[in-house]
């Protein structure tokens, strides 16, 4: 037998099993799901050999004899994105998800197609149900509920992400990653203690957690506190990653808090030539502002400004700069 065959025949069997589990008004295998299924095998084979166009007509025949069948029209939407007609597989995928509201596929795969036309926001929402469902399939599955965190993040929801990171703390008290992320969650709510506290279990758990002692490191060189304990944070971090630019970021920002102005220059510069990123810019600007240098801190705070114009602190000092030439 031939792989394709193959491929074709251990296919088959599942589509067997999809028509054969799917929910059925009677208790026979009545002889329209019949039929369907004749149609969902042709059009599955044609599929398979690159007949995009009898694949869906089949595909439609099936669905016209078992439209409340979700493999149908899950398989259908698979087709449709295959000829590149989004519109159509969306609305396949929604005919799924009214079917089955708790189904997994359909809401990645949207979160997907959302992907391709840049739909950030959408493609969000469509990952959080997906995750959500799934959740619900697999309740103590830690990496479902960290994608989940990680949506949360994504979308600024942070009451959630908190919410979601301790449920993985209570089903996996000792996971380092996840007393990180929580970590930064409160941070993001400005609970300092807390977030400090996170942190700390983290490094406590995994002592070579880079991420975990360079964010440490760089929120006590922020708030200009603990500054020796953060540089040894910075520096371990810096020997686990070395070209890391985040990690050399918060190096040169510790270097500007002890006044060491040329020691900061030298730091950030390299860092961005490691790591194009706004943060770094803003720290390029102050240093140079430091030093005198109106032109140079107004060029980085503009590069700053460029790459995230939501930065009022950074306008403010721009405005600051412009206002007295």
């Amino acid at each position: 037998m031939s792989l394709t065959v193959k491929n074709i025949v251990g296919s088959l069997s599942l589509c067997l099993f999809f028509f054969i589990s799917a929910p059925i008004q009677a208790n026979a295998f009545d002889s329209k799901r019949s039929a369907a299924l004749s149609h969902f095998i042709m059009a599955e084979i044609h599929e398979r050999f690159g007949d995009i166009g009898l694949a869906i007509q089949e595909y439609k025949k099936a669905s016209s004899l078992d439209p409340a069948n979700p493999s149908i029209h899950l398989n259908l939407a698979t087709v449709y994105i295959k000829k590149n007609d989004f519109s159509l597989a969306i609305n396949e995928l929604n005919t799924v998800i009214k079917i089955d509201p708790d189904s997994v596929e359909p809401h990645a795969i949207l979160a997907l197609l959302y992907l391709t036309q840049n739909k950030i926001n959408e493609a969000a929402n469509e990952y959080e149900i997906a995750l959500k469902n799934a959740s619900k399939l697999d309740p103590k599955n830690i990496s479902i509920y960290k994608s989940l965190g990680a949506i949360y993040l994504q979308k600024r929801d942070f009451v959630s992400a908190e919410r979601v990171y301790k449920l993985i703390l209570d089903l996996s008290p000792h996971d380092a990653e996840a007393h990180f992320l929580l970590g930064n969650v409160y941070e993001e709510q400005k609970k300092d203690d807390l977030a400090v506290k996170a942190i700390k279990k983290s490094i406590e758990l995994k002592p070579d957690y880079p991420e975990a002692l360079n964010f440490l490191g760089y929120l006590y060189v922020d708030q200009n506190r603990n500054l020796d304990e953060a540089y040894l944070l910075i520096k371990r971090a810096l020997s686990i990653d070395p070209d890391n630019g985040a990690y050399v970021d918060s190096l040169g920002w510790y270097y500007f808090k002890k006044g060491r102005f040329q020691d900061s220059l030298e730091q950030l510069n390299r860092a961005i030539v490691l790591m194009q990123d706004p943060v770094i810019f803003d720290h390029l600007g102050e240093v140079y502002f430091k030093l005198n240098d109106s032109a140079n801190a107004r060029k980085n705070w503009e590069k700053s400004l460029q790459l995230d114009p939501k930065q009022p602190q950074v306008k403010s000092k721009l405005d600051k700069i412009l206002l007295k030439k």
